[in-house]
């Protein structure tokens, strides 16, 4: 594979806004992500820088992760963003220990299927294994199949919390986990 995973510096807020745009056009964003391609359109730029400062490489409480194809082209993304013990995430839910969450997970279409989102999430999870997250989880969107394959092929799975974040009433949101590796075990 040749490509270069690595995190976002804050000066590339232009290329991560054309990245997130893209996301937002793909026919499964609307299951895929809680914003419309509209409302992240009209955003001012900087909406968009303060969101790379926030997430750029040497920020602690988010990380963007972003993979380049051989040409230099951004072709995926991931977002980690740490959730404290004692409070409630983004989305309402209680968090109950120092956590991962992972967010805006997108691969162009061309690059899908050979393991990048794998990579990403493994990015992802160094870095928040080494802010000593005990676990990392995500939410996928019930009927997102394409999704929960890729999860769960990178080993996150299921945990039995659910929650209606969805546009449309009884829409269900399912998380999907995984727990830090045990320094002590062999793998």
């Amino acid at each position: 594979m040749s490509y270069k995973v690595r995190s976002l510096h804050a000066d590339e807020w232009p290329r991560a806004k054309a990245l997130r745009l893209e996301a937002l056009r793909d026919p499964v964003a609307s299951l895929a992500f809680m914003e419309t391609y509209e409302s992240a359109a009209a955003e001012p730029d900087s909406f968009w820088q303060g969101r790379a400062e926030r997430s750029a490489a040497g920020a602690s409480g988010a990380q963007q992760i972003i993979a380049e194809g051989p040409d230099g082209e951004w072709v995926g993304t991931v977002t980690v963003l740490m959730e404290e013990a004692g409070g409630t995430d983004w989305a309402g839910l209680p968090v109950e220990r120092l956590q991962g969450h992972l967010v805006g997970v997108y691969v162009q279409p061309g690059h899908r299927g050979i393991g990048l989102t794998e990579v990403l999430f493994d990015a992802g999870l160094e870095w928040a294994w080494a802010r000593g997250a005990e676990r990392v989880r995500l939410l996928v969107h019930e009927d997102n199949a394409r999704a929960l394959r890729a999860y769960r092929k990178a080993g996150f799975t299921e945990t039995g919390v659910t929650t209606t974040l969805g546009p449309e009433p009884g829409e269900r949101e399912l998380e999907l986990a995984v727990e830090r590796p045990d320094p002590e075990s062999d793998g």
